[in-house]
Parts: C-alpha cells; structure tokens; sequence
C-alpha cells in the first residue's frame, strides 16, 4: 500500500547565498519543523515572487492555512519570531522579558555587524576594505565583552542571537586564514563562539553543500579584493 506523506504547511523562499534566509532555516532546523525551500534568482526575480514579497527581498515564508488559503510573512526576524511563538521545540528566547529584550538588542547589533561584514567582503579598493575590516573588528571587541562562558551568546543554550550571528561568522571561515585570523585574533571568547556555532548541525544544515564554492564565485563576479 502507498503511503502517503503529509505536505509541509510551511515554504521558506530562499537564495542559495543570502544569511539572513539562513537565520529562518536554522530557526526551522533547530525546531525540527519540517518545510519546503524554494530559490529564486534574485537578479531576475519571478512575478510570482515580487507578488509575495513587498520589498523584493528573501527570506520569505508561506504557511498553509487550514482552508487552503496561504499567508506570507517577509523580513527574517518577524518569520523568525513567529517561528519561536508557534512552532514546539526548544524556546530561542528565555523566559525573562528583559533577558529577551537584551537579546533583541545584540540582535539589531548583529544586523549592524553584518553590514560592515559584508562591505569588506565586497569591497573593490583598498580604502573601503580598511575601513569596513577596522569597524567590523570594534563589533567583534564589543562582543567579546558581554559574551557569557559558552559556547553560545547566552552560555549552554543555543538561542536566537546564535541563530542570526552564524551566517555572518560562515563567511570568515571560508576566507583564507591569513585574512580571517587576524581580524579575531585576541578575542578568545568569539574565536570560541564562532567554533561552537560552526558545528552546530542546524547551522550545517542551513546552506547547501556548495555554498563555499558559490560565496567565492560571488566574489570573483564583483571583483571584490579578497577574491584574489
């Protein structure tokens, strides 16, 4: 007798690249919720997608309703808030209301990181990059303050902030050590947090097996310095 499989009622709109879908799929994989991934090329965007979402932009996520309708939320931390209210599983936030308004705070930080990560990532001359690495690196030494023993952002447990940091910290692990470890040299705590987060599975689990390859392509496409 066939077996039939039930249908996910959740459809994460993915790119093979972007870290802040990753923040959602690690959401999703840390409380085991099964759901579909779909990627879409974001320079040439279907109409199916621009319909869904408002600002162009992934992550997206599709829920199923019970009468077949379909509701669709954008922008990673809203998917990723509603995953931690509906979804069972471990709870990525504590139990305090002020503990979680902290946390919500490093994450808004985390944002900023990644923005400066990102730009000397990119970065096309000599300038930029200095200036990118050196207001990345003042971050990293802010975190390095207020990072708890470990391994994660808050001590034993795996939370959200861990979950929105991991895609930012994937990056450096694909560079050349020689440009990577400088920049965290000197912060053993986020050298530690970084390597906890690095073999988490749900963070694993989160890109495809050929997301390094492609991260370098990316870089070499727009002649970014740290592609040669």
């Amino acid at each position: 007798m066939e077996i039939s499989i039930p249908r996910s009622n959740l459809t994460l709109i993915s790119h093979p690249l972007c870290p802040f879908v990753q923040r959602a799929a690690i959401v999703l994989l840390e409380k085991d919720v099964p759901f579909e991934r779909i990627n879409v090329d974001l320079a040439n965007k279907p109409d199916w997608f621009l319909a869904l979402s408002p600002t162009g932009k992934v992550p997206v996520l599709k829920v199923s309703q019970t009468d077949g309708s379909e509701a669709v939320l954008f922008e990673s931390m809203v998917i990723c808030e509603y995953l931690e209210e509906s979804q069972s599983g471990a709870k990525l936030y504590p139990a305090s209301a002020l503990s979680r308004a902290q946390q919500r705070g490093w994450i808004e930080f985390g944002t900023a990181t990644l923005a400066d990560a990102w730009q000397f990532l990119n970065a096309t001359d000599h300038a930029m990059a200095d200036a990118k690495q050196a207001s990345f690196r003042d971050k990293l030494e802010r975190l390095e303050t207020v990072l708890a023993v470990g391994p994660y952002f808050s001590g034993s447990n795996f939370g959200m902030v861990d979950a929105v940091y991991a895609p930012l910290f994937r990056y450096f692990e694909i560079l050349d050590p020689a440009v990577s470890k400088p920049i965290f040299e000197g912060l053993p705590r986020v050298i530690a947090w970084t390597t906890a987060l690095a073999a988490r599975k749900s963070v694993i689990a989160a890109v495809g097996e050929d997301y390094a390859f492609r991260f370098r392509q990316h870089l070499r496409q727009h002649q970014a310095l740290l592609a040669h």
